[in-house]
């Protein structure tokens, strides 16, 4: 019975002492944390994304109390928690401008036309390998969901070919757009309502071609708006979000419908 009670009483006693010790350091040599840096963590969302370009709401905090990042840093947060944060640090948070991701493409399967039938790895940066892709149009959504499969909130979605994004799901971490191998998922602000979703820089007579609701650079829209929120470069029309007042103008304009209006989809719903 002792050759069994001994060993047992023995690495007890082991483990109490080692328990001890182990007690006694994480006290003796304990690294104060800044309260400040406690208080933020406690209002920041807890996503841990990284979209402020820090490793997770730890390295956001420690970022913003150390003064090497704003207190509108967390752009998932938006400006109640960046007003939280000001509040903390006894600072002004400013205008912060919530935004979303926006995929810049309709050429769905009805609209776009194919070059060859994809049938491998599905996986948007695996088929931007073979030739660009399956797409004619070498800037279009390859629908394969890469983007989808890297989104923590549910917030995208592959709808007959093309990827879409639930703006009131995305919380603007930015996943979806780093992974895109065509780079056309962009952050526009929220209550922008209308959107070029075309990233094409082909001339108009190849996006044509290759899709019926691409941009073909008429210019229409840059010479209707009223607010002069339009440039055009590179065959392609660009919209200055800091102009726009959501007139609608440009979207009832342009021919090929490439400006997305979701005033007019609202209007079409209600007809």
């Amino acid at each position: 019975m002792s050759a069994i009670l001994v060993p047992v009483i023995v690495l007890g006693v082991i483990g109490l002492i080692f328990g001890f010790s182990l007690g006694f350091a994480s006290k003796a040599f304990a690294v104060e944390t800044d309260p400040k840096v406690d208080a933020i963590k406690e209002v920041l969302p807890g996503a841990n994304c990284g979209a402020c370009g820090y490793p997770g709401c730890d390295g956001c905090a420690n970022a913003i109390v150390e003064g090497n990042a704003p207190v509108t840093a967390c752009i998932v947060g938006g400006s109640s928690v960046a007003e939280k944060i000001a509040n903390i640090m006894g600072a002004e948070a400013g205008d912060v401008v919530k935004q979303v991701a926006t995929v810049l493409c309709q050429g769905d399967c009805d609209k776009a036309k194919d070059k060859y039938v994809y049938t491998g790895l599905r996986d948007c940066r695996a088929q931007n390998i073979l030739a660009g892709g399956s797409k004619a149009c070498s800037y279009g959504c390859l629908g394969c969901g890469t983007c989808v499969d890297v989104c923590d909130f549910d917030a995208i979605h592959i709808v007959n070919g093309v990827a879409l994004v639930d703006k009131e799901k995305c919380v603007a971490c930015g996943a979806c757009i780093k992974v895109c191998p065509k780079g056309i998922i962009e952050l526009v602000p929220y209550d922008n309502q209308v959107v070029v979703k075309c990233k094409s820089n082909d001339p108009g007579k190849v996006v044509r071609q290759n899709c019926s609701i691409g941009c073909i650079g008429c210019r229409i829209c840059v010479k209707s708006c009223p607010e002069d929120a339009f440039s055009f470069e590179n065959n392609l029309a660009r919209i200055n979000y800091d102009k726009c007042t959501n007139c609608n103008i440009c979207a009832e304009k342009c021919p090929t419908k490439a400006i997305f209006s979701s005033i007019t989809k609202v209007e079409e719903q209600v007809q």
